[in-house]
């Protein structure tokens, strides 16, 4: 009788093992499941380390790429392919942030029950939230210069343009040697994966948090003589402005006041604004995390903490968190998720996720203010936008050429956009970055 009782319990902590073994097992799959179908070693989907299966189409329906005969068949048009180079990615996988590799289980129509098997293998259509005619612009206006281009919708959090350059032909993919300039950090999505001094776009950061903590700050009466002297160094300005109000510093971007502001708000106010609204985090594009900002505390009225309010010192912002940070201010202060896969079903009539990252009244002054310097007009540089935006110049030390930046949102109605610009070494913000984001919004608005 004992023995039968031991073999017994023998077989029961057996079953025990095997059904914890198993749940284990489920847990995993269902965790893990599609990072192991979408891996290149799944030759159910995998031709020589190439995604076999799937076609990926840009928001209107335009083929991006699509399987082919153990390679991948890109768009017809050269263009089109250079310019959606890092929305789609490439057959080699060099691109990780590319729908080919950051999305290869929706194209594969991986699900828990089946896997990554389909009866035909054909995989599945994903259409992205991109519109490959405001890629080619951003590509053309470019004109080989390194940068970023993004434009979102603000209320859907849909990206609409994402564009990073240098690109290439991934269909005709060159030789591409390191020490080659034309090609430095190719592989990167500069739009996601770089960050960059912003400059004076930083500065509406610096005014979002004066209007909240210093009172009297709309009706302070401020000095520019061109020069503001601090403890430790000097913070300079591209000229003297004399006597100006709050919102007029921040049209004509005046490096004193808004130097004096940071050191009379302090770097603890700064830094937690910078991680309130995600411009020193990592935020999330579909899923895709993006590269992490910084904000370094400068001393107490030191040169250093005055020049980290203006978007110089060590600050860096990474161009799809500035864009998310534009289009909070655009939307009431609520920041919607950035997504790059266009909604079907029932997720087209359900409102886009978002949390609020800012006061609205907050969004709606520094709004305002962003447009006084933008009056709308059939002629000038933006005609026919309502233009709420900042430009900045980002020195980069050395004898580099500053980063040029321009960002902002139009509120024209039916089209409800963010943008972003980036230009690096490449001069003025409003003059460089500002004709770019001209070009693709005017392109956009046409529809």
């Amino acid at each position: 009788m004992k023995k039968v009782k031991n073999r017994a319990l023998s077989v029961l902590l057996l079953v025990a093992f095997i059904i914890a073994g198993m749940g284990f097992y489920i847990v995993r799959y269902t965790i893990y499941g599609g990072q192991w179908a979408s891996a290149a070693f799944n030759r159910t989907v995998y031709d020589r380390g190439v995604l076999s299966a799937g076609t990926l189409t840009d928001r209107n329906g335009v083929v991006l790429a699509d399987a082919g005969d153990g390679t991948r068949i890109f768009a017809e048009s050269a263009d089109t392919r250079r310019a959606t180079l890092h929305v789609t990615g490439d057959a080699a996988g060099n691109i990780g942030t590319g729908a080919l590799t950051a999305f290869a289980r929706e194209l594969m129509g991986y699900n828990i029950i089946t896997g990554a098997y389909s009866r035909t293998g054909a995989g599945k259509m994903v259409a992205h939230t991109i519109d490959s005619r405001l890629n080619v612009e951003a590509y053309r206006a470019m004109d080989g210069r390194r940068g970023a281009v993004m434009v979102m919708n603000y209320e859907t959090g849909e990206i609409l343009c994402m564009y990073s350059g240098p690109a290439y032909d991934p269909a005709d993919p060159p030789v591409i040697i390191e020490e080659d300039p034309a090609y430095e950090g190719v592989f990167i999505n500069r739009a996601i994966s770089a960050s960059y001094t912003p400059g004076s776009t930083f500065k509406l950061l610096t005014a979002a948090a004066a209007i909240e903590n210093i009172n009297d700050i709309s009706e302070r009466v401020f000095q520019c003589d061109g020069a503001l002297e601090t403890a430790r160094g000097t913070v300079t300005c591209p000229g003297a402005h004399g006597s100006l109000m709050f919102a007029e510093a921040l049209t004509v971007s005046c490096n004193i006041v808004f130097g004096g502001i940071a050191l009379e708000l302090g770097a603890d106010t700064l830094a937690r604004y910078a991680e309130m609204y995600g411009l020193s985090e990592r935020v999330s594009v579909g899923g895709i995390m993006t590269a992490k900002g910084n904000f370094d505390k400068g001393e107490p009225n030191t040169a250093d903490l005055a020049w980290s309010g203006i978007g110089q010192y060590n600050n860096a912002v990474c161009p799809a968190a500035m864009l998310r940070f534009a289009g909070a201010i655009a939307n009431g202060g609520r920041a919607v998720d950035m997504s790059l896969i266009k909604r079907t079903g029932v997720s087209m009539i359900t409102p886009a996720p978002q949390r609020g990252i800012m006061n609205g009244k907050t969004a709606d002054e520094l709004g305002s203010m962003m447009n006084a310097g933008f009056p709308q007009s059939e002629s000038g540089s933006f005609p026919n936008l309502i233009m709420h935006a900042k430009s900045g110049t980002a020195q980069v030390g050395g004898d580099r050429a500053p980063h040029a930046w321009f960002t902002g949102y139009i509120t024209n109605e039916g089209y409800p956009l963010a943008f972003v610009v980036v230009v690096e070494n490449a001069g003025g913000g409003a003059a460089v970055a500002g004709p770019i984001a001209n070009r693709v919004l005017q392109a956009a608005v046409s529809n």
